[in-house]
Formats: C-alpha cells, sequence, structure tokens
C-alpha cells in the first residue's frame, strides 16, 4: 500500500477536525457527568426536583445541560468547594490520629502535644502568621 494515497484521502485539516470532535464528546460527557453528579449531592433539591432535572438533562441534553448550568452553575461551585473543605479536614484530622500514635494506658496524653503543636504551627503558617522559614524552625525545634 502506498503511504502517498493515504495521506492524499485523510489531509491534515481532517485530522486536527476528527481531533476537535473527539475533545469535545470528551468535554461533554465530563460536564454531563459533572451535572448528574452536583444533582444528587445537592441538598436543597427534593426527590421530584433532582428527578426532574435528570430527566431533563437526559432527554433535552443541550438545553438541560445549559439551563442547569444557569440556574444553579453557582451553587454548584460552592458545593465543590464545601466538599474539597471536608475532604481537606478529613485528611487533617487522620493524619493527626495517625501520627499521634497509640496512645498509653494512663491516659496521659503525652504524644499527642506534638501533633497538637505541629498543627497549630502549620495552621498558622497557612494563615500568614507565620512564614516557611519561621515555620521550619519551630517544627525542628518541637521534634528535638
Amino acid at each position: 500500500m502506498d503511504t502517498k494515497l493515504l495521506a492524499v484521502d485523510y489531509p491534515v485539516l481532517n485530522i486536527f477536525w476528527t481531533m476537535l470532535e473527539l475533545f469535545l464528546w470528551v468535554l461533554w460527557f465530563f460536564l454531563l457527568f459533572k451535572i448528574i453528579t452536583d444533582i444528587f449531592r445537592s441538598h436543597d433539591l427534593s426527590g421530584w426536583g433532582k428527578a426532574g432535572w435528570v430527566v431533563l438533562v437526559i432527554i433535552l441534553p443541550l438545553i438541560g445541560v445549559l439551563a442547569y448550568l444557569i440556574a444553579r452553575g453557582q451553587s454548584m461551585g460552592m458545593r465543590d468547594v464545601e466538599q474539597a473543605q471536608q475532604a481537606d479536614a478529613a485528611v487533617r484530622a487522620y493524619i493527626r490520629d495517625a501520627a499521634a500514635g497509640p496512645q498509653p494506658e494512663g491516659g496521659g496524653g503525652a504524644g499527642r502535644s506534638h501533633v497538637e503543636d505541629l498543627a497549630k504551627l502549620a495552621d498558622l503558617r497557612d494563615r500568614g502568621a507565620i512564614s516557611d522559614e519561621e515555620y521550619q524552625k519551630a517544627k525542628d525545634k518541637l521534634l528535638v
């Protein structure tokens, strides 16, 4: 088979057009799944409201997705931020618990004080009250 024949049958512009179509399909499905998960994650919608939005998004996808983004797009972003903050708080709590290790039977809690101090230092650094350099110096003093 001649390679020149293949290049003529499918020019470079058609390759770019095909790639653009594929990208738009992937983008469309990502947006559709994002909206459907947001519908079910929303606590302010009733069951009938969720069913109505899902039917609208599935039956009339273009109109349904655009209507959802116009009507509930801002609250969709706030729910994403809330979920990220909850996940971050859960990870931080897990790390604190794991770093504390097993507690002694007497309940003295001496192992936890360093973890709490490190958590406070990290919180101060995150709020900008102390610099990264000050954070490292204080952390080194705690760990010695």
